[in-house]
């Protein structure tokens, strides 16, 4: 998240909210200092890891990520007449 947010800071955006469903609180608040806005669901003590928390915590494929990178360049590129 953290090279997230310096990427998107390089665009020179009006502002930066970075959410989450459940971290550790110690990962929230430093990234709070990173952003506009730090949204953060969840901090349970003890945290464990985030798979933790999860009824189904399964990995994203590399096919999958490419599918899904493939359908949001084609939402986000403008259509030729």
């Amino acid at each position: 998240m953290r090279a997230a947010i310096q990427a998107l800071r390089q665009q020179k955006p009006r502002r930066i909210v970075a959410a989450v469903p459940v971290a550790a609180a110690p990962t929230c608040e430093e990234l709070a200092g990173l952003v506009d806005e730090m949204v953060c669901y969840a901090t349970p003590e003890p945290f464990y890891s985030v798979g933790f928390w999860y009824d189904d915590f399964s990995q994203t494929t590399d096919d999958q990520i490419r599918d899904l990178l493939e359908r949001a360049g084609k939402e986000l590129t403008p259509a030729t007449p």
